[in-house]
C-alpha cells in the first residue's frame, strides 16, 4: 500500500509499505478515503514530537470497511470514521469509563500508524457509522470531536460503553445544527467566528499569562526547595575533587634568539631563508625591533608549533639554508605527529577509557595545540571528562561513559577550521563515523544545543562544559570583545517594554534589569526574565551562562510637615 511516512523529524516521504496486519481479532481493515491534518500533527512532524520513527501520522480520517472479522456488526463497504484513542479497557480509569485517563493507552497516528495511508486497522469499538447524507470528507473533519462528545454524553448518563452507529448519526445531525446556529450568531454580531475567536483570545491572553506565571513560579519554588541543595552539593564536590592546570595559548608564538645577529641569518641572503621557512611551515615569521625574539603568526596551532620547533632546531644547529630548512621541518612534523598521538593516548589512559578509535585519539591530541578564549582545549576536555565522571558517580550512572562523552565533547574543534559547520555537529559526525555509541554522539551534538538534550548524560556534559569554561581565569577575551558583549547585554535588556535601566555585572555573567513597577507586575517580571534570557541565547555568543535578574521596586513616599 502507499503511505505518507514520517521517516524522521521534518522528513516526510510517500512510500510503498507492506499491507498492515491486525493487532487483535476485533480489528477491521478500513480503506482510507479522506484524512485531515490536525494542529497536533505539526509539532509531531516538524518539532521532534513523534514517539518513534518511522511513523504514519493521521488520526482524523474516514473511509470504507474493507475487511471485517466474523460476527462483526460492520460489513464490507460500510462508511465509517474512527475515534483515535485506543484505551486498554483493563486499568482502573478504563473500568469506570474514564478512557482519557487510561494508564496504558494507544493512539492512531501517534503511538501507532494512522490514516495517512491507503489502509489502517481499527478496533471495532472505535468505529462510527457515517450516515449516507454526510460526506466522508466532512466526517473526517469532525470524527475526533464527535467521538469525544458521544463518549462524554454516555458517561454523563452512566453508560460505560463505546458509542455505536445511532449515536454517531445523532452526532453528525447535532454538528449540522451547531453550524446553523453559528451562522445566525455571526449575522447578529457582525463578526465571523474566526474574528470572534481572535477577540476572545486577545482578551484572555494577558489573564492566561498571569495565571501561567503564578503556576510556574509556585512550581519553581517547590522544585528549588528539593533540588538546589542536592545539585549544589554535586557541583561543589566535582569542582573540589578536580583542580586541573590551565595553559593559555595565543595565535602567535615567540622564539627567543641567542642574539640579534641571528635575525640576519634567519632572513638569509635576499630573504631566501625566511621565504623557505614560511613556505615549508605555512606560518608567517615577523622579524622586527623586538630584541632577541622572532614572532611566529598563524591561526593553525599545529603548524605554528611545527614552525617553532623547526626554528629552535635551526638556531641550535647553526646551519640555516633552504635545503637544511626543509629537512628540519620534515623532522619537526614527525615529532609533532608523534607528540599528538602520545597526547591522545595519555588522555585516554589518564581517564581510564579504552576502545577509542586511533583516528579519534589523534584528534584529541591535536586539541593540545588548540585554544578557545585562550583556554587550552585539550586541558579543557580533560577537565570536562573528570567533572562528568565525578557527577556521574554521585548520580549513580555509568562513570566511564560519562568520562568518554566529556573527553570527546569538543572533538570537532580539532578540525573545525577545515570542515564547515559548528564544532558540536562536526564532532558528533566524526564520533558516529568511528563507531561511538548513539548516547555519546547525542551528548556531543547537544552540549551547545545544536540538538535538544534528551539524556542525563547530555545534560551532565553541558554542566561540566559550563563549569570548566566559566571558572575565573579559565578564559580570556580581548578588551573590545568584552566591552561589546557588555553593551549588547544591556541593549537587549533595555529593548523590552517596561525596562527602566539595565546593568551588566560580574564580567558579563549577570545582568540586573530595573523595571517600572507601574508597567510590570510581579508575575510579569517572571515572563520578562525568561524573554530576556531567550533573546540573549538567540542573539549572542558567550562562554558559560548569563544570569538575568529582573528587579521591581515599589516606593511609597510621604512628607511629615
Amino acid at each position: 500500500m502507499k503511505a505518507l511516512v514520517l521517516k524522521q523529524d521534518k522528513e516526510l516521504e510517500y512510500l510503498s509499505l507492506p499491507d498492515p496486519r491486525p493487532l487483535s481479532p476485533s480489528e477491521l481493515l478500513v480503506s482510507v478515503k479522506y484524512a485531515g491534518i490536525c494542529g497536533s500533527d505539526i509539532p509531531r512532524g516538524f518539532q521532534g514530537g513523534a514517539y518513534h520513527y518511522p511513523l504514519v501520522m493521521g488520526h482524523e480520517f474516514a473511509g470504507l470497511v474493507e475487511e471485517a472479522p466474523p460476527g462483526s456488526s460492520y460489513a464490507r463497504g460500510d462508511r465509517v470514521t474512527a475515534f483515535p484513542l485506543l484505551p486498554c479497557r483493563s486499568c482502573g480509569p478504563c473500568q469506570t469509563g474514564d478512557y482519557a485517563q487510561c494508564e496504558d493507552y494507544d493512539y492512531l497516528g501517534s503511538r501507532r500508524d494512522g490514516g495517512f495511508a491507503e489502509y489502517v486497522y481499527v478496533p471495532e469499538a472505535n468505529l462510527f457509522r457515517v450516515p449516507d447524507h454526510v460526506e466522508l470528507r466532512s466526517a473526517a473533519q469532525v470524527a475526533q470531536q464527535t467521538g469525544a462528545a458521544l463518549l462524554a454524553v454516555q458517561q454523563q448518563r452512566g453508560v460505560f460503553a463505546t458509542a455505536a452507529g445511532v449515536g454517531a448519526q445523532h452526532g453528525f445531525e447535532l454538528d449540522a445544527l451547531v453550524a446553523e446556529q453559528r451562522a445566525k450568531l455571526e449575522h447578529i454580531s457582525g463578526m465571523t467566528s474566526a474574528e470572534a475567536k481572535k477577540f476572545l483570545m486577545d482578551a484572555m491572553e494577558d489573564e492566561a499569562k498571569l495565571d501561567v506565571a503564578k503556576v510556574i513560579k509556585a512550581m519553581e519554588e517547590e522544585a528549588k526547595e528539593t533540588s538546589d541543595k542536592k545539585s549544589k552539593n554535586i557541583l561543589a564536590l566535582a569542582i573540589q575533587r578536580y583542580a586541573g592546570e590551565y595553559v593559555a595559548e595565543r595565535s602567535v608564538s615567540v622564539v627567543t634568539l641567542p642574539s640579534d645577529e641571528m635575525k640576519g641569518r634567519i632572513i638569509g641572503r635576499e630573504g631566501r631563508n625566511i621565504r623557505a621557512l614560511e613556505a615549508a611551515t605555512g606560518i608567517d615569521l615577523i622579524i622586527d625591533d623586538t630584541p632577541e625574539a622572532v614572532i611566529l603568526s598563524g591561526f593553525n596551532p599545529v603548524r605554528r608549533e611545527v614552525a617553532k620547533l623547526s626554528l629552535q632546531k635551526l638556531i641550535a644547529d647553526g646551519r640555516i639554508h633552504p635545503g637544511r630548512i626543509e629537512e628540519v621541518v620534515a623532522k619537526a612534523q614527525e615529532e609533532i605527529e608523534q607528540a599528538i598521538k602520545e597526547a591522545g593516548d595519555q588522555a585516554a589512559f589518564d581517564l581510564g577509557v579504552h576502545g577509542i578509535h586511533p583516528e579519534i585519539l589523534k584528534l584529541i591530541g591535536r586539541l593540545k595545540y588548540r585554544t578557545s578564549y585562550s583556554q587550552n582545549v585539550y586541558q579543557h576536555s580533560l577537565e570536562v571528562a573528570f567533572l562528568c565522571g565525578i557527577m556521574a558517580a554521585e548520580l549513580g550512572i555509568n562513570v566511564k561513559q560519562a568520562k568518554r562523552a566529556g573527553l570527546l565533547h569538543d572533538l570537532g574543534k580539532a578540525v573545525d577550521h577545515e570542515i564547515e559547520g559548528s564544532h558540536a555537529v562536526i564532532g558528533a559526525d566524526i564520533a558516529k563515523k568511528y563507531g561511538e555509541s548513539p548516547k555519546i554522539v547525542h551528548a556531543i551534538m547537544a552540549h551547545h544545543e545544536d540538538e535538544k538534550p534528551a539524556t542525563v548524560l547530555a545534560i551532565l556534559v553541558q554542566a561540566a562544559d559550563a563549569l570548566s569554561g566559566a571558572r575565573p581565569g579559565a578564559r580570556r577575551e580581548m578588551m573590545e570583545t568584552y566591552v561589546k558583549r557588555l553593551d549588547d547585554l544591556e541593549r537587549i535588556a533595555t529593548s523590552f517594554d517596561g525596562v527602566l535601566n539595565s546593568f551588566a555585572i560580574q564580567a558579563g555573567r549577570e545582568i540586573r534589569v530595573m523595571v517600572s513597577s507601574d508597567l510590570v507586575s510581579d508575575d510579569r517580571a517572571l515572563f520578562l526574565a525568561r524573554d530576556i534570557a531567550k533573546k540573549i541565547e538567540t542573539e549572542m555568543t558567550y562562554p558559560g551562562q548569563i544570569k538575568v535578574n529582573v528587579i521591581r521596586e515599589t516606593r511609597a513616599t510621604e512628607y511629615a510637615r
